[in-house]
């Protein structure tokens, strides 16, 4: 496995969530964020940006659970150049992790349809769609999966 430097992006620390807005921008152009939107983002999820060599490859999301269920939701973003060396699986079992340690028993994902690669990664990780569903006034599909 490859070694990654790990940055949690905080709401006063324009670097890492300028990187976050990057690959989250990136990877979902239909859902592009502007700085002041990751911040606020930053203040209810946990949010880190990913490095190897100081070069930024990926980032993660996680929503705490915040009902009855314990649902969390796990996001792991890697930029196209870094894929298939092993970044997203590192990225996503420790952002699994992270929602396991904030009281999470049920874990979901959401994955822009347009995303084949990041479907399948999810469908390989035991993921299982339970909607699909485009935004009002937009045209963008996205997936919510569940693992199962």
């Amino acid at each position: 496995m490859t070694d990654l430097r790990v940055e949690q992006v905080r709401v006063d620390d324009e670097s890492p969530l300028e990187d976050w807005r990057h690959v989250h921008n990136v990877i979902v152009p239909p859902a592009a964020m502007d700085l002041d939107e990751v911040r606020e983002r930053a203040g209810r999820n946990h949010l880190e940006v990913a490095y190897r060599d100081d070069i930024l490859v990926g980032c993660t999301t996680v929503r705490p659970p915040t009902d009855d269920t314990a649902t969390a939701t796990v996001i792991a973003r890697v930029l196209p150049a870094h894929r298939h060396q092993g970044l997203g699986e590192q990225l996503y079992v420790r952002a699994l992790a992270q929602a396991r340690e904030l009281g999470a028993r049920r874990i979901e994902t959401v994955v822009l349809a347009a995303n084949t690669e990041g479907l399948r990664f999810a469908e390989r990780h035991g993921f299982v769609e339970f909607d699909r569903y485009t935004l009002p006034g937009e045209s963008a599909l996205w997936i919510d999966l569940r693992l199962a």
